[in-house]
Formats: C-alpha cells, sequence, structure tokens
C-alpha cells in the first residue's frame, strides 16, 4: 500500500522553510491519493514584505480565536435544508454619542439600501437616553422608529421600545472586548401582537498599528432571538445573525469611521434562508 509522509505547509515562509512540490504515486487510480507532497531541500529566503505580513497576521490570531467558534456555533443553528436567497446592500449608519456626568446619551439614523443597492429598503431612527452605572458598563432605554420599504410590497412602520446594557469588558491579548445585550418590544403597524426580541452582541478590536490611535481590525458578531410568535410573522426561536468584519479609522477628537463587510443571514418563513452581503459605512461621533 501507498504511504503518504506528512507534508510542510507550502505557504510558511521563513529561513526553516523549504519548497514543496506535488507528485503522483504509481499504483491503482482508484485508489490511490491524487496529489501528494514532497519536501525539497531548496531553501526559501524570507524578504521583508513576508515579515510585515506575519506581523499583521499574528495581530489577528487573537481575534480569530475570539470569532471562529462563535461562527461555527451560529451556522449550527439554521436550518439543514434552507433555501438560501442572496441579496446585495448597502448600510449607512451616523451615530451620535454624548454625556454629562453620569447621564448619557446616543441618536442614530441608518438608511440601508437594499435589492443589490437599488432601493431603500429601511430608514432607522433610534435615540436612547441611558446611565452609567461605571466607566465599563452602561443602560439604556431607547426608542426606534422603523421604515420598511421592501420592492414589490406593501410598506409597513415598527416602533420598537428597548432596554440596552453595554460592558467594556477588557483587553485580552491586545484584542479590545465590549458586549451588548439588548431586550426589544416590537410593534408593527400590519399586525396587532408584540413581539418581544433579545439580541447579543460580541465585538473585538485589535490594533494594527503601535499608535495611541490608529487604525484597528473591527470584528463583531450579534445574535437576535425572537421570544414569541406575532400575527404580523415572527416566530420564536433564531431569527438572524449578522457577522461584520473590517477597519475602524480614527477620526477628530474620539471619533471613528467604521467600514467594513457584513453578512446577515435571517430565518425567514417557508424553510428558506435570506443571506444578505452587506458593504457597511459607519460613522461614530463622540462629544
Amino acid at each position: 500500500m501507498d504511504r503518504l509522509s506528512t507534508p510542510r505547509f507550502a505557504g510558511v515562509r521563513g529561513p526553516l522553510a523549504t519548497e514543496v512540490k506535488p507528485c503522483r504515486f504509481a499504483g491503482n487510480k482508484a485508489s490511490r491519493p491524487l496529489v501528494c507532497l514532497q519536501e525539497s531541500p531548496v531553501p526559501i529566503r524570507a524578504g521583508a514584505s513576508d515579515g510585515m505580513g506575519m506581523i499583521a497576521a499574528g495581530r489577528l490570531l487573537p481575534l480569530l480565536r475570539v470569532f471562529l467558534p462563535v461562527l461555527g456555533l451560529a451556522g449550527a443553528s439554521l436550518p439543514a435544508a434552507a433555501q438560501v436567497d442572496h441579496d446585495g446592500q448597502l448600510w449607512i449608519n451616523a451615530t451620535a454619542f454624548g454625556s454629562i456626568g453620569s447621564f448619557a446619551v446616543f441618536a442614530e439614523v441608518q438608511p440601508r439600501f437594499g435589492e443589490g443597492i437599488a432601493n431603500l429598503d429601511q430608514l432607522i431612527l433610534r435615540p436612547a437616553i441611558g446611565w452609567k452605572i461605571n466607566d465599563a458598563v452602561t443602560v439604556y432605554q431607547g426608542y426606534a422608529r422603523v421604515e420598511n420599504t421592501p420592492l414589490g410590497q406593501r410598506a409597513f412602520a415598527e416602533d420598537r421600545s428597548f432596554q440596552q446594557l453595554g460592558w467594556e469588558i477588557g483587553t485580552v491579548e491586545r484584542v479590545k472586548l465590549s458586549f451588548r445585550t439588548r431586550f426589544e418590544q416590537r410593534f408593527q403597524t400590519n399586525g396587532r401582537d408584540t413581539g418581544f426580541r433579545l439580541r447579543q452582541m460580541l465585538r473585538a478590536t485589535v490594533p494594527l498599528t503601535d499608535e495611541t490611535r490608529g487604525v484597528a481590525a473591527v470584528a463583531w458578531t450579534e445574535a437576535f432571538v425572537a421570544l414569541n410568535d406575532t400575527d404580523w410573522g415572527a416566530k420564536a426561536g433564531f431569527d438572524r445573525i449578522r457577522t461584520f468584519v473590517g477597519l475602524e479609522v480614527p477620526l477628530a477628537g474620539t471619533s471613528t469611521l467604521e467600514v467594513g463587510y457584513t453578512n446577515q443571514t435571517v430565518n425567514a418563513p417557508a424553510a428558506r434562508v435570506t443571506m444578505d452581503h452587506v458593504i457597511s459605512v459607519s460613522v461614530f461621533v463622540r462629544q
């Protein structure tokens, strides 16, 4: 029987790396491996660009360790035989934060364009007032008005009251972690029931430079769970999950610009799943 030795990864570069090349085994075509990897004693020298790439990759590894298990759990929660519909979208978010002593406020406006970025599907206005329990924990009471204008369907609106807990967890291996829990009470114009929904977000940032306020890599994931059925379509259980990867760029003061990609997977009726591929642009103005 043919034997396959353990290969080294071809993508690894450095003074001790070796060049690898494919080889083929003789024997029965049905049982032999299609490709094997064989070491060659030709050394590969690392260049300056390789070193910079390894430094950047090393800084992102803690971020991956945080989010890969979360994404695995998210994938396991989706229906196994669901049909997936895809859409390209653009979400723009402008949020202003302010505080006086322990009193805190924020106000957000967010237009969302769907149907291949050809239609204004949704417009969200979301103000809230809050109280800083300490430097790490803030609680809010807020209200959201959501105007929905899906293409080819009847427009409808939603009013939401929500309570929110924000917690700045701290920094672990250069990764700054934060946590947000939001509980929503939802009222839609196309029904009479009140929908209750719980949202849980985990966010991580890791600096890509040694500057105090430099560019940082950002990743976050937020799971939505509906707590009851409603006459306007909400179903108890997994509702949707959003996952973002991108960059945080410092602006004047403590304000930031966040640009990246958001994947939204929605558990739609009739065993269907909607997957939105979103270009996300957010400006956070802090006073």
